[in-house]
Formats: structure tokens, C-alpha cells, sequence
């Protein structure tokens, strides 16, 4: 479907020219967000062939289709009304001409009145930078250690991991495995042990060794909040004591595929730490990809890694831009082939 625009500097131009000057990797968004992208594209494109004109209908069925895509109830309502104003405020009659201003107001709603530069990891120049992972069993938590390690120490970091979630069975043993492929060392106890003796240790190490960044694993158990938010509270607290101001990140790791529960998971993980970031594992597998926005827009919390696959170099640094040219990219191109 050809989208017509009225000038040249429509949002889709915009962003066709800042990918075109290549300033972001976005094959890799393209390709991850084929499942998103089909079904969102698919309902856009069937909504914009039924309505011709702009009005209530239009608006009511494009929150339908919102909602479907996970990007949340409390954020579509946001959206619809953002959508509405701008609509009335550029006289927009014709249904082909909402699909720029959605882009636009994604990309807005994602930052707000935040800084551009919210997704980028704070690692510190000149002391030791520790971040701690956390995230309930089975999203890919220890899978996203490893590729985060590797990735820091191609950037040539020196990365080291301590081995906090002492509760799972395997998990000391899985983290090894990733620390072995990413090479770097690995600091632990037994199963069982403390995990705040166990990252204790890990920042010990961390400095005798000089390293640039220690990479903190963290047991994944939701059944008990009032456990976890202890465990993690005691954590905090031996982090802060041995390096002030750390811990730098709190990375929690979501499943992309659990949808609207890995927003509810966040909520817990919110109330139960100072969660600074949100990694977001498996947006490849699934057709839910807009609760990267649900999850910005509710919790104020910054996506600042996607992983896109199985292999090491999968993980990548979360660009909003980028996010909403994956999820446009067929009517972009389309667009530039009838150019």
C-alpha cells in the first residue's frame, strides 16, 4: 500500500534518512520484528483499506488494534488522544496520513520529556561499574550475561561475573558455561551459599583484578516477594557499602513473548528494586513487541537491550527509532519503491 504524504519532511522520510545514512543497525531490527510487524502492518493496512476518512469509528477500531499488539491499555488511551490532537491540529482528513503521525508519536510517547540518550548502559570511566541483573527463571537471564559480557569486552572492557543466584539448581553451572564462552572470569560460591557473600566476593575481585565492570547474577524466584525484595534489598545494600553509588545499572530481564505478564513482572520487580533498565530477550519469537512502549510508558522504565536470537552478538543496544522502523518497515519501503 502507498502511503501519501503531503511534504517531504514527514516522519517516515525522516526516518528512511536516518537509516539510509546508516546511524543504526536496522537489518536486525527488520528481520527481529517480522512476527510484530506482520500482524501490526497487517491490521493497519486492513484498517486504512475499510476507512477512508478520519473519524471516531476509525480512531475506536485503531485502539483495538493497539491493544492486540500488547503496547497497553494506559498507553493506546495516551496514544489515541495524542493521535487526536494531532490529527485535528494539522487538519488530517485522510486515513493514509495517521500511519506517520503513529510512527511520530511512538517514538514520542517512548522518550517523553526523557533525555535521547536514556537507553545507553551507565558505565562509569574511571571505577569499577556494577551491574546487577535480575528476572524470574526461564526469560534468558543468564543467556543475557553472557552476550552482555562478551559484548562489553569486545568493546575491550575487562568484564568479570559473579555468580549470585545460588538458589536454582544449574544455574552456578549455566553462568560458568557463558562466562567460558565469552571468556571471562567467574566468581562463585556453592549452591546454597549467600548471594550478597557471593557478589562481595565478586567486588573484591573485581578490584584486585581491575576490572572495568562486574556483571551480577540474581535469583529469579517471584513466588516470594517478601524473600525477594530482602534478598535484593540486603544485595543493595553490601553493593553500596564496598562501591558508593553502585549498583550503576539494575537490568531486569523480560521474556518478549509473555506479553502483557512481562509487564506485570516489572511492576513486582519495580516495587521490589530500583529497576534502571529493561532488557528484553526473545522479541524475535513474538508478535507482542509493543510492550516495549507499555512497559516505557507505565513504568517509566527504559528498554536498553533487545535480544533478537541465539547467537552470541544477538543482544543489541535498543534504539526507539530503530524500533519503529522494524515496525513500519514494509510500508517504508513500499513507499520508496513507488517513489
Amino acid at each position: 500500500m502507498r502511503i501519501e504524504r503531503k511534504n517531504d519532511m514527514s516522519f517516515f522520510n525522516k526516518l528512511k534518512s536516518r537509516f539510509t545514512k546508516g546511524k543504526v543497525e536496522t537489518e536486525t531490527y527488520k528481520e527481529g520484528m517480522k512476527k510484530t510487524r506482520k500482524s501490526f502492518t497487517d491490521k493497519i493496512n486492513d484498517l486504512i483499506a475499510r476507512y477512508r476518512q478520519v473519524d471516531e469509528d476509525f480512531f475506536e477500531e485503531l485502539e483495538e488494534v493497539l491493544i492486540m499488539s500488547d503496547v497497553g491499555v494506559m498507553t493506546v488511551m495516551d496514544l489515541i488522544d495524542e493521535l487526536k490532537m494531532e490529527v485535528k491540529r494539522r487538519n488530517i482528513k485522510d486515513t493514509n496520513e495517521v500511519v506517520d503521525v503513529i510512527s511520530e508519536k511512538l517514538v514520542e510517547i517512548y522518550y517523553g520529556e526523557d533525555d535521547k540518550g536514556i537507553e545507553q548502559l551507565n558505565i562509569q570511566e574511571d571505577e569499577l561499574t556494577v551491574i546487577l541483573v535480575v528476572g524470574v527463571n526461564g526469560v534468558g537471564k543468564t543467556t543475557s550475561i553472557g552476550k552482555l559480557a562478551s559484548q562489553l569486552k569486545n568493546e575491550g572492557k575487562k568484564v568479570m561475573l559473579a555468580a549470585g543466584d545460588t538458589f536454582r539448581a544449574g544455574a552456578i553451572e549455566q553462568l560458568e558455561e557463558w562466562g567460558m564462552r565469552a571468556e571471562v572470569e567467574v566468581i562463585k560460591q556453592s549452591e546454597g551459599s549467600d548471594p550478597a557473600a557471593v557478589i562481595f566476593d565478586g567486588i573484591k575481585a573485581a578490584r584486585s583484578r581491575n576490572a572495568d565492570i562486574l556483571i551480577c547474577d540474581t535469583a529469579g524466584r517471584l513466588q516470594n516477594k517478601v524473600n525477594l525484595m530482602n534478598e535484593l534489598a540486603k544485595i543493595h545494600r553490601v553493593i553500596e557499602r564496598e562501591v558508593p553509588g553502585a549498583p550503576h545499572e539494575v537490568l531486569l530481564v523480560l521474556d518478549a513473548t509473555t506479553g502483557q505478564n512481562a509487564l506485570s513482572q516489572a511492576k513486582t520487580f519495580s516495587e521490589a528494586t530500583n529497576v534502571s533498565g529493561i532488557v528484553l530477550t526473545k522479541l524475535d519469537g513474538t508478535a507482542k513487541g509493543g510492550i516495549v512502549l507499555a512497559i516505557r510508558n507505565e513504568l517509566n522504565i527504559p528498554v536498553k537491550l533487545v535480544g533478537f536470537g541465539e547467537g552470541m552478538n544477538d543482544l543489541k543496544h535498543f534504539d526507539a527509532h530503530a524500533f519503529v522502523y522494524g515496525l513500519f518497515a514494509d510500508m517504508l519501503e513500499e513507499d520508496e519503491k513507488a517513489e
